[in-house]
Parts: C-alpha cells; structure tokens; sequence
C-alpha cells in the first residue's frame, strides 16, 4: 500500500484515478481548492484536503504532501485567462516538483498532453497557445529534476468508457487521437506501480494494447538515457538531442 497526493483531485481524470487506487487499497490524498467538491472527492474513496496551489508557496506545498510516496499533478486552469494558465499549468506545477524534492517525495506523475513540447509549433495568438507554452515549461523542469518522473501524454481527452487499450507513439498526423479519461486514469495508476517507468515520456491514445503490456513496451532506454546517449523521443518521433 501506498500513500499518494493527487493535485488537482476534483478533475475527471483525479477523480477516476483516485477510485483505481484506492480500490488497489492505496491511501489517497485528494487536494482540491474548493470545500464544495470535498463530497465528490471522498465519493471515491480518497481524502479530500483543501489547498489552492495557485497561491501556495513551495513550503506550504511541501508540507502538505510530507510522508507521501507520489505525487500526481493532474492540475489546471480549465481554460481561464493566459495569466490564470501560466500561473496553474507552469508556476505552480513547478512549486509543486520542488516541493517533492523538499518534502523527499520519491515519485512524481504528471499529467501532460500528446504534443507537449517547447517547439509545439502553436502560433501565439492561438487560445491554446499559452497553455502549450505552460506544459511546456512545467514538463522541460520535471525532465531536469532529481525526481523518478513519469510524463503522460494522452491524447484528446473523451468521456467514453476505457477499453483498457492503449497505442503508444500514435502518429498525430492521422485522423483521431482520442483518449478515453477512465484510460488515462487506468494508465497512470499502473504507471505509479511501475519503477521501470520512471523517467519516461509515455505518449498514448486508445487502442488495441492492453495497458500492461503496452507498458512493458515503453520499458526500454529511458528518456534521460537517451539524452545522454545523444538521441530523444519525444511523442514517438527520433531525433538529435542538443547541447546541454
């Protein structure tokens, strides 16, 4: 059994992953910023905790997950203003890895996009554009931290039920990228269970895979690894890593 701290609880991705883990029989702390979705949070099991991480310094953060084995960041602005975006999906996304390695919290699970990265290619006066530039930002940091990290990276979020299927590295430039949440929640609890996940950018869609095994796949050389050795993937396309 583990304990593990999920920020952002009230979303529909938390809230499902919190019913996976805590029927597995792990303790779950559920943080939300508003008492009115306390009921919502318990209904599955977990502990509903009241923390806005927009406003929490990394000290506070840190104190609240001490003692945790995980962290999950399944937080975000939902959409709001470009400050609101920037000050969620980045700012306090990165307080919260610091406060991991303050709190010496092992593990850390984030919650990102298929086709987060710096050269997303969103031009700037897209709507999308600052949250790209967010996740971004907040995934580069998770990469250069000592923490065990694992990235998920699902595709258009739907409300279909999971099949317990995935494809990993789908090609973005076909027709569908659609990503079952009950999937996402699936993957990210058998991820937390899985070390040899760690510091890996696991891009995905719904499939014909069944998770597991589809997991075993993605084992192979890490990200880090891989940039040491001169080659990254990142969303299933090789390349040439840079300096530095």
């Amino acid at each position: 059994m583990s304990s593990i701290a999920i920020f952002g609880g009230h979303g529909k991705v938390a809230l499902q992953l919190a019913r996976v883990l805590t029927a597995a029989g792990h303790e779950v702390t559920s943080f939300v910023r508003n008492s009115d979705q306390h009921d919502d949070v318990a209904g599955t099991g977990a502990t509903p905790a009241l923390l806005d991480i927009e406003r929490a310094d990394t000290a506070q953060l840190a104190e609240a997950i001490k003692g945790m084995d995980a962290v999950v960041f399944s937080a975000g602005a939902g959409g709001g203003s470009p400050e609101r975006t920037y000050a969620v999906d980045r700012d306090a996304a990165i307080r919260s890895m610091d406060a991991a390695g303050v709190a010496g919290v092992p593990r850390y699970l984030m919650v990102s996009y298929l086709g987060a990265r710096a050269d997303h290619g969103i031009p700037p006066d897209n709507g999308f554009y600052p949250y790209a530039e967010a996740k971004a930002a907040a995934d580069t940091y998770l990469r250069s931290t000592g923490l065990s990290w694992t990235i998920l990276a699902p595709g258009t979020l739907t409300l279909e039920p999971g099949s317990g299927r995935i494809q990993l590295n789908p090609d973005t430039s076909g027709a569908g990228t659609e990503t079952s949440r009950e999937n996402v929640a699936a993957v990210a609890a058998a991820v937390l269970g899985r070390p040899g996940a760690a510091e890996r950018t696991i891009s995905f869609i719904d499939g014909d895979v069944p998770i597991d095994a589809a997991l075993t796949e993605a084992e192979g050389p890490s990200d880090t690894a891989e940039a040491r050795s001169g080659t990254a993937t990142v969303d299933g396309h090789s390349g040439t890593a840079g300096p530095g």
